[in-house]
């Protein structure tokens, strides 16, 4: 229990550090986007080859992919019930803030320190949650809304190609499908540039925090994050007593359940015209909500 304490600590720490390097204006929101390229590019992509480098490819971690998909799925379809009074564009930003789950800059180096084993169950349900992140998401939420727009497969493929996570995630599973291994000495040298993502992660999401909100906001907000959590807390239960399961799978589902809104709900919110203090907001609460109760979840299952 200590030692989970004390990452919370940690990690609040740096958080609230890059808060005040952006508050007192020796760092800025716009240095937050320059750490957002190095983790997506270097650091992120560094920690999925060293931790899958051993993996062994098991129908465990197919059924975590599906987990990414299905999960995104139903909330989707609970928002979209949820939010059928309100204005399309309400509409639109609940069903992305209550979808998506933000595993490589928050929820992998929140984990990787108590369970290091772990970290290919996250990265195999991320997978599935990128492929929805990158456009499946939107796809659903379009024609819930009813919207002219519409986001073809190749588009998806596109997006998720670019990525150099995503590229990573599979290059590494078709090497360890076919068991072929990397050098050691490439393993040792990415295992160094592996080690930065946490630290980078949280700093970056203190550089994004945003703790100011318009009053006419507040009500939407408040009513999205509670319907958000209410799911996340009704799939922890459902994970933690109902379906059964290894202990480290187990506590990998329960944890996720209640992981933040990830960046891409942010940017799919702000195209789709929601306003960028709104959605910083939201996305800033979110991290703060789940950093407590993935901290209390850490605690109780230990």
């Amino acid at each position: 229990m200590k030692e989970i304490l004390l990452q919370a600590v940690s990690f609040c720490f740096v958080i609230i550090l890059g808060y005040l390097m952006k508050r007192f204006g020796l760092l800025s929101k716009a240095d937050g986007g320059t750490l957002s390229v190095i983790i997506v590019n270097i650091t992120l992509p560094a920690t999925v080859i060293v931790s899958l480098a051993n993996v062994v490819v098991s129908s465990t971690l197919f059924f975590l992919l599906a987990m990414g998909i299905l999960l995104n799925l139903i909330v989707i379809l609970a928002g979209g019930l949820l939010s059928k009074k309100r204005s399309t564009l309400e509409r639109t930003f609940q069903m992305y803030s209550m979808s998506g789950y933000n595993i490589g800059n928050f929820t992998l180096p929140f984990i990787q320190g108590f369970y290091p084993l772990a970290i290919p169950f996250l990265l195999m349900f991320d997978i599935g949650n990128s492929v929805m992140l990158t456009g499946g998401s939107t796809l659903l939420i379009d024609k819930i809304v009813g919207s002219k727009e519409e986001t073809t497969l190749k588009e998806i493929l596109s997006t998720l190609f670019k990525s150099v996570p995503f590229t990573a995630y599979m290059i590494m599973l078709l090497l360890r499908a076919v068991q072929v291994g990397l050098p050691v000495e490439l393993i040792q040298i990415l295992e160094l540039v592996a080690k930065a993502n946490g630290f980078l992660s949280m700093f970056m999401i203190g550089l994004y925090l945003e703790l100011r909100l318009p009053k006419q906001a507040l009500k939407l907000v408040r009513e999205v994050l509670f319907w958000r959590y209410v799911c996340g807390l009704v799939f922890a239960l459902i994970f933690a007593f109902i379906i059964p399961l290894e202990p480290l799978l187990r506590i990998v589902l329960v944890v996720l359940s209640l992981a933040p809104m990830p960046t891409f709900s942010v940017i799919n919110s702000v195209k789709a015209g929601v306003k960028e203090e709104t959605v910083g907001f939201t996305s800033s609460m979110s991290i703060l909500i789940s950093l407590l109760l993935m901290t209390l979840v850490m605690v109780w299952m230990v």
